[in-house]
C-alpha cells in the first residue's frame, strides 16, 4: 500500500473513528492484498509509511468476499470485477485478507 494511501487511512480513522471504516481491497495478487490488510490491521510492515508501528486494527474485506460482493449491485458487480475471478486465484487472495483480519481486526 503506497504511502498516499496510509495517510488518507490515517485521517480517516482519525476523522470518523476505526469502528466506522471498512477497507475494501482490489488486489490481483494474494500476497500485495495480505501485505495491504496487513497494513491496515497491525501497522505497514515495512515500516516506511504513516501506518508503521500504528495498529488500526481495521476491517478489512476484498471485493471478491461475498461479505462485500453482497453490497455491491450485481450489474455492476458483473461489469467491474466478475471477469476477474474467473482469471485470479480468489480463494488464495481470499485467505489471505481473511488472516489479518481475523487475527488483527479490533472490530468484528
Amino acid at each position: 500500500m503506497d504511502l498516499e494511501n496510509q495517510s488518507r487511512i490515517k485521517d480517516l480513522v482519525e476523522k470518523h473513528g476505526g469502528e466506522n471504516i471498512v477497507v475494501v481491497l482490489g488486489g490481483a495478487e494474494a500476497e500485495a492484498s495480505g501485505l495491504a490488510a496487513e497494513t491496515v490491521t497491525n501497522g505497514d510492515p515495512t515500516f516506511a509509511g504513516p501506518l508503521a508501528g500504528v495498529q488500526l486494527g481495521l476491517l478489512v474485506y476484498h471485493i471478491f468476499e461475498d461479505e462485500i460482493k453482497n453490497f455491491v449491485d450485481p450489474d455492476v458487480y458483473d461489469e467491474q470485477v466478475s471477469m476477474m475471478e474467473m482469471v485470479l486465484d480468489v480463494e488464495e487472495i481470499i485467505k489471505e485478507v481473511k488472516t489479518y483480519r481475523e487475527q488483527y481486526c479490533k472490530y468484528l
